[in-house]
């Protein structure tokens, strides 16, 4: 019974990182966007070459707005921190009576006790940096990013989403069939939006196959609307 109890207890928990997220945000873009674009155009011309330029050209400018808007936002949250760090930072010194009542109150929270939480305030004043940490993780719920985050954010988004995109253009560059090259794209997109959903959904805990159908079926169903209004125009 002994042994039972001291047996170190492991838990598995999926950190979902800013990395990760950003290929995910990337991925599912480019594996949507240009697949829609290119069953559009097959449903309106027939020359494979034109739809592989309109594609590149869609994934190159897909992935610098997409790339910008990751730097944007995590520049944004670089600086929002740094403001809420600096205001943390002032408060702690000049309204500390106030932070301390944060503290309690932070603490009620999780059903702790004033008596119990004023030794851990005492010891968080007598530690201004560990103190100023405590209130950005606890009472703001902010995270202090990374160096050079946005660059890498940039970087990653951009990189995944051309990553993406050239999976459902790849069966135009080699094959001169339009339809034929329709076909495959539409094979091949699938399979990779199914695998990349069941492989999302371990990661972040929401389920493999509901994942997986939900990224299928969405995909699936920008590319179907986009060939099938491309149809109707056309012949209009």
């Amino acid at each position: 019974m002994h042994d039972v109890l001291h047996q170190p207890h492991d838990e598995h928990h999926f950190q979902s990182t800013e990395t990760v997220r950003d290929i995910v945000i990337g991925l599912s873009d480019g594996l949507t966007v240009p697949f829609a674009l290119a069953a559009g155009l097959s449903g309106a011309v027939s020359n494979a070459h034109i739809i592989v330029l309109a594609g590149l050209a869609e994934i190159a400018a897909g992935s610098i707005a997409m790339g910008l808007g990751g730097y944007l936002a995590a520049r944004g949250d670089a600086e929002h921190y740094a403001s809420e760090l600096a205001r943390e930072r002032d408060e702690v010194v000049t309204k500390p009576a106030a932070e301390a009542e944060e503290i309690y109150e932070i603490f009620e929270q999780y059903s702790v006790p004033r008596e119990a939480a004023t030794p851990v305030l005492h010891a968080l004043q007598q530690n201004p940096s560990a103190y100023v940490d405590f209130m950005m993780r606890f009472e703001l719920g902010l995270e202090a990013p990374a160096e050079n985050r946005a660059h890498r954010s940039a970087l990653t988004i951009a990189l995944s989403y051309i990553a993406g995109g050239l999976v459902p253009l790849a069966p135009y560059m080699f094959l001169a069939d339009n339809l034929t090259a329709l076909k495959l794209s539409v094979v091949i997109t699938l399979i990779a939006l199914a695998l990349f959903g069941a492989i999302k959904g371990r990661l972040v805990g929401t389920g493999t196959l509901r994942s997986a159908l939900q990224t299928t079926l969405i995909g699936g169903a920008a590319a179907a609307a986009a060939y099938t209004l491309a149809r109707l125009l056309n012949h209009a």
